[in-house]
């Protein structure tokens, strides 16, 4: 597996070869995805006494589509903010997955659960339509024809100064966002690859609006770059930075607690820690010193769902 990964990052070294090897990150040209992990969000919202009817919300690493915002802004959301490394995203395969997510909320279907998505989190007791959170009269005001019809139009022209869709790329610490302006910022294993996370969760404090909050869930496996799920932390400094090659975004490789400590330190309180758990077959003198001394919950968390409210 290493010298598979060390191979793969030298070759990204060649001038121009990551724009013919790119891929889309998977997932969100779904509307059925989409739907899921909106719904999953704004459920979990509601469960730990947040906002769940946030009227300006900005998504860091929305991938191959805006459908997680989109979905957003057809459930009552009035303004969506997009911030990605690199552009994925195009108005076809949006308006397709706008097209889906609208017929999915005019249907009332239950959110897609374990048996269509087995591997997205944050799991949820029942998958049921959460017909409480959003009722009729929510809904037919969010639904109303018009209002969709702004929705799409924001998705044709999203230059329009009464866009409700901002979309930037490349982000640069949320660059564009007036500070307090932000009821809820949320991501879907995107954390993960953000190379300064101190600067971002200071960021994402600042764009905040009091009481609003974050709602992220981070996987911290290895992507593949190992056999183990947790390998990349046997990795030394070196041998990962030629794993990463010149690629834009990979692994920051950061633990579950670099960004609880890093929650606190910006002033937020944590309501939502959910964590996976997963066996770790490492010995602790497998992993090089920078990650020898990590903690033993750690070395055994493999993602977890986080939301905390700004104070």
């Amino acid at each position: 597996m290493i010298e598979k990964q060390l191979i793969k990052g030298l070759i990204s070294f060649v001038p121009g070869i990551n724009k013919i090897l790119a891929k889309g990150t998977g997932g969100t040209d779904s509307a059925k995805y989409c739907y899921s992990v909106w719904l999953r969000h704004l459920v979990m919202a509601k469960i730990n006494g947040l906002n769940a009817n946030p009227q300006t919300v900005a998504e860091l690493g929305p991938g191959d589509s805006l459908g997680i915002g989109i979905a957003a802004l057809i459930s009552g959301s009035e303004k969506y903010f997009a911030f990605d490394v690199v552009k994925h995203a195009n108005a076809e395969k949006n308006l397709s997955v706008f097209d889906g997510i609208v017929d999915l909320f005019h249907n009332r279907t239950p959110i897609p659960g374990d048996d269509v998505f087995p591997n997205v989190k944050p799991y949820l007791k029942t998958y049921d339509f959460p017909s409480e959170l959003l009722d009729e009269k929510r809904l037919s005001r969010a639904l109303e024809k018009s209002r969709l019809a702004r929705i799409r139009d924001s998705i044709c022209n999203p230059h329009k100064s009464d866009s409700k869709i901002q979309y930037k790329v490349p982000w640069n610490q949320l660059g564009g966002l007036e500070r307090g302006s932000i009821d809820m910022i949320c991501s879907q294993a995107v954390l993960e690859h953000v190379d300064d996370l101190h600067n971002t969760y200071k960021s994402m404090a600042l764009w905040l609006k009091p009481n609003g909050y974050l709602s992220h869930q981070i996987d911290f496996k290895c992507h593949g770059t190992a056999d183990e799920w947790n390998g990349h932390w046997t990795y030394s400094d070196l041998k990962w930075k030629i794993i990463r090659g010149r690629q834009l975004y990979l692994l920051n490789r950061e633990p579950h607690s670099r960004h609880i400590t890093l929650l606190k330190k910006e002033g937020f309180r944590i309501v939502c820690d959910k964590k996976v758990g997963s066996t770790s077959n490492l010995k602790r003198n497998a992993l090089v010193s920078r990650f020898r001394s990590i903690s033993s919950e750690d070395l055994t968390t493999s993602g977890a769902f986080i939301q905390a409210i700004k104070l």
